[in-house]
């Protein structure tokens, strides 16, 4: 009789993945290589599972690991600016448990909130090759099918949604937008321009516009219909 699967199997087989030979060797050249102001640590250096609670109403999707964040500390959006500007939002939403979120044993729990990556090694320039996102995106869909109280997907940016939107088959595919928001089979996608650096420092995603997406994913995923 096979082994039922479980959100601890697909983060082992995650850790453990070297499907994609140019993310391989990417994430630990990095990780060999270092940036000058985390010299004295230790990367992680392979792919990043999933966080969260497993109870989860709320799944969020982002891109890819960052090169000296998640592939550095072994955590989804840990140690980057992209990841402040996430938890501090889901700390004012309630998801989290302090604002911010900077290694794997820093004490962070989130509550009724998963998060994963359409892609869990970090990409060269950023820019996964599709092949690279298709052969992931399997991880994907078991966290999906195992988080079974799931009425909420936010999805971080164009490529989550797409992601998300070939994994469920949607068709036809409404355009990405900041809000937008499509359901799916019971729940929704709630589209959110990525927090990064590029969208934050240029004013394209304020605080305000971040809180209104887990504003908008807590009353989506209360609601009853």
């Amino acid at each position: 009789m096979p082994t039922p699967d479980s959100l601890e199997r697909v983060t082992a087989e995650i850790v453990d993945c070297f499907l994609c030979p140019r993310l391989v060797d990417w994430r630990e050249q990095v990780a060999r290589e270092k940036r000058a102001s985390f010299a004295d640590e230790e990367y992680w250096g392979r792919p990043i599972p999933g966080f969260g609670d497993p109870d989860a109403r709320l799944l969020i999707v982002g891109l890819a690991p960052a090169a000296h964040g998640g592939n550095r500390t072994g955590r989804v959006f840990t140690g980057d600016r992209s990841g402040d500007w996430l938890f501090r939002a889901l700390w004012r939403a309630g998801y989290a448990n302090q604002p911010t979120s900077v290694a794997a044993d820093d004490g962070l729990v989130l509550t009724d909130a998963y998060i994963a990556a359409a892609v869990r090694c970090a990409p060269p320039a950023n820019k996964p090759l599709p092949e690279e996102r298709d052969r992931c995106l399997p991880y994907l869909r078991r966290e999906l099918d195992l988080l079974h109280r799931l009425k909420v997907i936010v999805v971080l940016g164009q490529f989550g949604y797409d992601a998300v939107a070939r994994l469920v088959g949607l068709r036809p595919k409404p355009r990405f937008g900041h809000g937008v928001e499509v359901p799916i089979d019971g729940r929704t996608i709630v589209c959110s321009y990525h927090p990064s650096q590029q969208n934050t420092f240029t004013g394209t995603l304020t605080e305000p516009m971040f809180d209104a997406v887990f504003e908008r994913a807590r009353a989506l995923s209360l609601s009853r219909r």
